[in-house]
């Protein structure tokens, strides 16, 4: 079945939680969801941190002047939110999503971290024990409903507001197919953007390790590289 989009659901009401919303990525899935519209709460370990990143990313151009964007501790956040994207840097992954298992019962949890080193030679794919980042978040979340997305999208197009269109791809891994759905209207949010599932969680490895390529590709030709898939 080619890509549909008008099969996908209505999530124009769920509240979006993003702890590490005042990192890069964080930061600018917000100003993208919140530009589109969306009821967006950014989440740090520092309430005032994160109530200024917000401040911040509301007084951007094309965010409704609604009150849509405001933050908190990532406690907090995980409590308000409908569906909670992971945002945070790979060293404080474990800590932060095992600290929050109890707030994300029951709660869409879609994890976008990669886990990578780099050296002189540039960055490369980390071991994870449990296999990936996302299958990591699930096993400190057995009672969240956990997918992996978003992991190849360039957080300096996401915040430029003079780009509106980022032509790409989010591949989403996960056990619930519901979710591909859910996922997929999200990532419609943001023109230009389409969401394919790309199978179980233990397929996650290989995409979050494909950062690494994008990351070089993204050097070799100054560009800002993104995924597509042909034939659908």
């Amino acid at each position: 079945m080619a890509y549909d989009p008008s099969t996908l659901p209505d999530v124009s009401g769920l509240t979006i939680g993003i702890i590490g919303g005042t990192g890069d990525q964080g930061r600018g899935l917000a100003y993208r969801f919140a530009r589109a519209g969306l009821t967006v709460l950014i989440g740090s370990r520092s309430a005032q941190r994160a109530a200024e990143s917000a401040a911040e990313i509301a007084a951007l151009p094309g965010v409704p002047a609604d009150g849509s964007v405001n933050g908190s501790d990532n406690d907090d956040v995980a409590r308000r939110s409908d569906l909670v994207i992971i945002a945070v840097p790979w060293d404080g992954h474990a800590a932060t999503v095992g600290a929050l298992a109890e707030p994300l019962t029951g709660k869409i949890v879609v994890d976008c971290v990669n886990p990578l080193g780099f050296d002189k030679q540039g960055p490369y794919a980390l071991p994870v024990p449990e296999g990936s980042a996302v299958q990591q978040a699930a096993a400190l979340l057995p009672d969240s409903r956990v997918c992996a997305a978003f992991n190849h999208v360039s957080a300096p197009l996401l915040a430029d507001p003079e780009i509106d269109r980022i032509e790409l791809d989010v591949l989403i891994c996960t056990e619930e197919r519901e979710l591909v759905g859910i996922v997929g209207a999200l990532a419609a949010h943001i023109p230009g953007m389409r969401g394919i599932y790309a199978g179980r969680l233990r397929n996650a490895h290989q995409i979050e390790a494909f950062t690494a390529n994008l990351i070089a590709i993204n050097k070799r030709y100054k560009a800002h590289a993104g995924v597509r898939v042909t034939d659908l």
